[in-house]
């Protein structure tokens, strides 16, 4: 095998910057005017940024950036001023979805977040400490974090990035290089440099489907309350798993799936249809909306002592 005696001509740094430029700016030029200064009328007084993604008015933004108020004032990027009602909100993932009650005349295009990869590109825009539609850019630092939302519930597959994000941008759009949203900022590590978070794409077409099918994002409840707690290794030998913790129910509540499925307290719970649950937030994690109304499988070391499976039946958790 020969090979070839030449130099392969490379493009100048120039030709390099230009081309990031103007991948950036087609972005921007894009999604840009489909964000928004959302702002809380009634409550404590707040802002924050938000995106449109459909030409009837839904916008998404943050759960923090509308707190418990009903109603939001909308400032588009061309100046527009109108009102909005927040159609439902989510605590668990730091996601609201707003119908805004005039033109939103620009909206966005959610991606697929699975499709991101470390290194990608990553556009953020927003309107940080008053300075409104700012643009900063960076790149996709990591896949697969997880962060507590406000309410102390650890939202799943969150986005890392070193694009400067404020506060204020909180609830605009993280946006790949091809122009789709594959994120919605929503954290800064306050005292860090360059680390910030964004709820995936992915996460927030899921709650955004869930409000407007149920009002709400359905989960499974079963009513226990449990720490995590280290797992006996005989315990684990017993079980058959190679997780070093677990959950101990601390409470059950009375009339509950949980009691009407013989669960007590001190009982371990070790895994959920065979899913191993080494915390709290695997046993959160498994319990989700597909589970509701159908017979799920605990496996279960009770408090005498046995290694026992318990079928309970999850309800739609009270919201």
């Amino acid at each position: 095998m020969g090979y070839i005696d030449k130099e392969i001509p490379r493009p100048s740094d120039a030709v390099l910057i230009d081309t990031y430029s103007q991948t950036i700016a087609d972005v921007v030029d894009l999604v840009g005017p489909s964000v928004s200064r959302i702002e809380r009328i009634d409550g404590r007084p707040g802002h924050g940024s938000g995106f449109a993604i459909s030409p009837d008015g839904l916008i998404i933004t943050n759960n923090h950036v509308v707190e418990d108020s009903k109603a939001v004032r909308i400032r588009t990027a061309n100046g527009s001023v109108g009102d909005g009602v927040v159609l439902g909100r989510d605590p668990d993932t730091d996601i609201a979805l707003i119908r805004a009650n005039m033109d939103v005349q620009a909206w966005a295009r959610l991606g697929d977040s699975k499709g991101l990869r470390r290194g990608h590109i990553a556009v953020a825009i927003g309107n940080p400490l008053g300075f409104d539609w700012s643009v900063t850019t960076g790149v996709v630092s990591a896949l697969g974090r997880s962060m507590r939302a406000s309410n102390g519930r650890l939202i799943d597959d969150v986005i890392q990035t070193d694009a400067a994000l404020n506060p204020g941008n909180s609830g605009g759009p993280l946006v790949s290089s091809r122009g789709e949203v594959v994120g919605v900022n929503t954290a800064v590590i306050m005292g860090a440099q360059g680390i910030a978070f964004a709820v995936a794409s992915n996460t927030a077409n899921f709650v955004v489907s869930e409000i407007l099918r149920f009002g709400q994002v359905r989960r499974a409840f079963i009513g226990i309350a449990g720490d995590t707690v280290a797992l006996p290794r005989r315990v684990a030998l017993l079980a058959g798993v190679v997780q070093s913790a677990t959950v101990r129910i601390r409470r059950v509540d009375p009339g509950s799936p949980a009691a009407n499925g013989g669960l007590k307290e001190g009982d371990f719970v070790i895994a959920v249809d065979k899913l191993p649950v080494a915390g709290v937030d695997d046993l959160i994690r498994h319990l989700d909306a597909s589970r509701i109304g159908r017979m799920v499988a605990l496996t279960v070391y009770d408090v005498e002592g046995n290694l026992v499976t318990r079928y309970i039946e999850p309800v739609s958790r009270p919201a």
